[in-house]
């Protein structure tokens, strides 16, 4: 787990210039502290401890303004950037190398109990305010423009969406 953190905190480094220090981000970036928090959740919601789970991932939100669901999954190197008003839905997948804007809607279009919400490929970009509803997949290298509704499949490999919103 601490091996994860080091990389979630190298990865802000990496996607962000205005990051000066370790202290500064270890202390002020609610992205890199929801990331954390929800490995902690999901640990749990895997284990079947839903209700510490929701908790832990409840209290994530009212301090840092950024919901994931603790059954969402959430690969390696993933950053939100700016993140208040994200929204990460539980049968989302996020791959690795992910970079996240402030705003962002994974959501779901169904009350079924099934996969509902978007799967995100590697190494994808998902600007300010981009909505993304259902269980549509967002190829790798993507880049969904910033306050794009999306509500179907995105083709790998820099493929850029704009909305007509």
């Amino acid at each position: 787990m601490f091996k994860l953190i080091r990389e979630d905190i190298q990865t802000v480094f990496l996607k962000d210039p205005a990051a000066r220090s370790k202290l500064e981000v270890i202390f002020s970036y609610p992205g890199l502290h929801a990331v954390i928090l929800h490995r902690f959740a999901n640990k749990l919601w895997k284990n079947k401890f839903y209700f510490m789970a929701r908790f832990i991932s409840h209290t994530s939100r009212f301090v840092t303004g950024i919901e994931i669901h603790p059954g969402a999954v959430i690969g390696r190197r993933v950053f939100i950037d700016h993140g208040m008003g994200v929204v990460i839905g539980e049968t989302s997948e996020i791959g690795n190398d992910v970079l996240i804007y402030k705003g962002v809607l994974l959501g779901g279009t169904t009350l079924e109990k099934k996969k509902r919400h978007p799967t995100i490929g590697d190494n994808v970009v998902l600007g300010s305010n981009a909505i993304l509803l259902g269980a549509i997949n967002i190829g790798k290298n993507a880049i969904i423009a910033a306050a794009s509704v999306v509500t179907h499949d995105v083709p790998a490999n820099g493929h850029r969406y704009w909305s007509s919103c």
